[in-house]
């Protein structure tokens, strides 16, 4: 009876410990440089959460690797609600192209909820003789492995957007990665490439300016923020789905309560005008979900981004 006892004492610290928390600043580690995009919406959101909660979020960087420094870092921190992961749909990209992570993607976190999603874009230049999502692949089955898709680089979110695209269609294009998005930008309003599938932050200004035709959004419904461009669907690829997610994790056994009370702030943070006016002009688009839900999210992204590396060969 002794091992129960103890457990059952445990148990109890802990709550308590949580009904006390939070006692000092927080911090929030993001797998990327500062401004990037994960850095960008944790910036938004760190202040609002801290207000909510009456102790800082202060944003710590530990760029690499796709992100798996800073999850790798979270996920060996104490589960004590002082160490929060912002991660974003690489977190589940990383899981099938680096072999072995020094973490479990999934079981070494405790989700805490999604916070926001972003959608990509399928864009061509304006020289690449196609003016819809329909006139691509018509040509690219026309003239398989003549045309080019741009990326930010081999497994990258961009990259696995596009492959999917490919094997959705029907079309082989040859993949030519580039070094950061400005790079690939230029590759594809050149005509050195011809199609590039990109976040909404980095474009919005070249669609609007002309520099890049949207041929399609990859989301299941518009994007507020262009809101004439068809989505995937609607150009005559349905099934095509992509967004780009952004969530919150603690390391995994952190109490129920400091995740709830984090689920709270956040819900605060995410409902406050100003909040939702930075996200809004940034191009995320808030959003929530139960702990179940966002672990249950991973599970399946892992599973679909695990089966186009597998048909697409990518090493």
């Amino acid at each position: 009876m002794r091992w129960f006892a103890a457990i059952l004492f445990a148990a109890l610290a802990g709550q308590a410990c949580a009904q006390d928390w939070p006692q000092r600043p927080l911090r929030m580690l993001v797998g990327f440089g500062a401004g990037g995009g994960t850095d960008i919406l944790a910036r938004i959101v760190a202040p609002a959460m801290g207000a909510a909660l009456g102790q800082p979020v202060v944003i710590e960087n530990r760029p690499g690797a796709g992100g798996s420094i800073a999850a790798n870092a979270a996920a060996k921190s104490a589960p004590d609600g002082y160490t929060a992961f912002m991660l974003n749909n690489g977190h589940a990209v990383s899981a099938v192209m680096i072999r072995p992570l020094p973490f479990h993607p999934v079981d070494d976190f405790q989700a805490v909820s999604m916070v926001a999603t972003m959608p990509l874009f399928i864009l061509a230049g304006p020289r690449a003789g196609f003016g819809s999502l329909q006139g691509l692949i018509e040509v690219a089955r026309l003239n398989p492995g003549k045309l080019n898709l741009a990326s930010v680089g081999i497994g990258s979110t961009q990259h696995f957007a596009g492959e999917l695209l490919f094997q959705s269609a029907g079309i082989q294009l040859v993949h030519v990665p580039y070094k950061g998005t400005p790079n690939a930008i230029a590759a594809t309003t050149s005509n050195e490439t011809q199609l590039l599938v990109e976040v909404a932050a980095p474009v919005i200004g070249q669609i609007r300016g002309g520099a890049l035709n949207a041929l399609a959004v990859t989301s299941a419904t518009r994007f507020p923020g262009l809101p004439n461009v068809p989505t995937a669907a609607e150009a005559g690829l349905p099934g095509y789905d992509v967004t780009t997610w952004y969530a919150l994790v603690f390391p995994a056994r952190t109490p129920a309560a400091i995740v709830e009370k984090t689920r709270a702030a956040l819900h605060s943070a995410l409902a406050r005008e100003d909040v939702q006016k930075l996200m809004f002009n940034a191009a995320f688009l808030p959003g929530e979900s139960t702990p179940g839900e966002l672990a249950a999210h991973l599970r399946s992204e892992i599973a679909r981004w695990g089966e186009v590396r597998d048909k697409a060969g990518i090493k």
